[in-house]
C-alpha cells in the first residue's frame, strides 16, 4: 500500500502552498488565538480532505486561486468540527496530542471552533466564492443532522442498516463529498461533473467511515478492539448486521449488556466475539469494498493522468489503512 506522502506526489507543490495559506488564514490579533492556532497547525492530521480538493480539481484542469480557497475552507471547517467534537465527547486526546478542551477548557475550545468556522466562510465571502459557500453550508448542515440522528437512535438502540448508512452519509461522507465537489467547482461550471464528483466523494466517505467502525472491533494492524463505540452505545454496521443474524433471545441479551454494562471490558469482549461469530466483520468489510468500487466506477471515464492515478490510490488507501 502506498503511503499518503507517495499518493500526494502529483499535488506536492499545491499542498505546500496550501499549508502556508492555511496557516495565514488562522491569523488573529488575539495572542491566545494565535497560540492555539499554532498548536493546531503543529498537530495537523493526514490532510486527506485537502488532498481530495486538489486531486478532484487537477484530474480535470490546472489548479487555480479558487482551488486554494476551497481547500482552506474545507480544512478550516473540518478542524472546527473536530474541536467541537472533542468538547461534545469530552475527549482529551486527539491524534496522540492533548485536545484543545483538555488544555484550554471547553469554553475556549467552543469559541475557537466558532472562530475557525467563520474564518472559513469569511475567506470564501471575501473572494466572492458563493458556490463554495453553498457546497460547504450543505455539508455542515448534514454533519450536524447526522450526529444528532446517531445520538437519538443510540438512546433507543434501534438503528437499522438503512439508518446507519444515512448517519454515516451525513456525519462523515458529506464533508469528503464537499471536498470533491468544491475542488471540481473551483475549475468547472459543469453541474453534472460537480454532481458526479460529489457522489464520488460520498461513496469514498462511506467506505472511510465503515473502516473506522471496523477498527472498534479489532480490524487493525494489532488486532486489538478499542471498544469505544460499544462503550458509547453506538450501533455500527458490524454490530447491526450481527444482531440481524441472531436469535431474539441473543439480541435481547446483547442489547441489555450494551444498555447496562457497555463500559465493562468483559462486556466489550462479549460483544466483539458475538459480532465476529455472527459475520458482522465480514459483512461490513464487503459493504466497505462495495462503496469503494462505486466511487472508483464514477471516475473511470476521466482521462488517465498522475492526478487520477493518485485519486484512485487515495480511495484504496482509505480502505487499506491500518489506523
Amino acid at each position: 500500500m502506498n503511503s499518503l506522502t507517495d499518493i500526494s506526489h502529483p499535488i506536492e507543490a499545491e499542498l505546500k502552498e496550501f499549508q502556508k495559506r492555511f496557516k495565514a488564514s488562522m491569523k488573529s490579533k488575539v495572542p491566545l488565538l494565535d497560540r492555539i492556532s499554532y498548536y493546531i497547525v503543529q498537530r495537523k492530521g493526514k490532510q486527506v480532505r485537502p488532498m481530495f480538493v486538489f486531486l478532484s480539481a487537477k484530474m480535470i484542469a490546472p489548479v487555480n486561486e479558487s482551488t486554494y480557497i476551497a481547500a482552506s475552507l474545507i480544512e478550516l471547517l473540518h478542524t472546527a468540527t473536530l474541536v467541537h467534537d472533542d468538547v461534545v465527547d469530552d475527549a482529551h486526546i486527539r491524534r496522540g496530542f492533548f485536545s484543545l478542551n483538555a488544555l484550554w477548557k471547553n469554553k475556549i475550545a467552543v469559541l475557537v471552533g466558532d472562530f475557525l468556522f467563520m474564518k472559513g466562510f469569511l475567506l470564501a465571502l471575501e473572494n466572492d466564492e458563493f458556490d463554495l459557500i453553498h457546497i460547504v453550508s450543505k455539508a455542515v448542515t448534514d454533519m450536524s443532522e447526522g450526529e444528532l440522528l446517531q445520538i437519538e437512535k443510540s438512546r433507543k438502540l434501534n438503528i437499522t442498516e438503512e439508518v446507519y448508512f444515512e448517519i454515516i452519509r451525513q456525519k462523515t461522507a458529506s464533508l469528503i463529498a464537499a471536498a470533491c465537489s468544491a475542488g471540481t467547482a473551483s475549475i468547472s461550471d459543469d453541474k453534472s461533473v460537480i454532481k458526479k464528483m460529489n457522489d464520488f466523494g460520498t461513496y469514498a466517505g462511506m467506505a472511510f467511515q465503515i473502516k473506522d467502525d471496523l477498527f472498534d472491533y479489532g480490524y487493525n494492524n494489532i488486532g486489538k478492539p478499542t471498544g469505544i463505540d460499544i462503550k458509547e452505545k453506538k450501533l455500527t454496521l458490524p454490530l447491526i448486521h450481527a444482531l440481524s443474524q441472531s436469535t431474539s433471545s441473543e439480541r435481547k441479551e446483547i442489547l441489555r449488556l450494551i444498555r447496562k454494562k457497555s463500559d465493562k471490558k468483559k462486556t466489550q469482549k462479549t460483544i466483539v466475539d458475538f459480532v465476529t461469530q455472527n459475520g458482522g466483520m465480514v459483512y461490513a468489510q464487503e459493504k466497505m469494498i462495495e462503496f469503494q468500487k462505486k466511487s472508483l466506477d464514477l471516475i473511470a471515464d476521466i482521462p488517465e493522468s498522475p492526478s487520477k492515478k493518485a485519486m484512485v490510490e487515495l480511495v484504496r488507501f482509505i480502505v487499506d489503512r491500518k489506523h
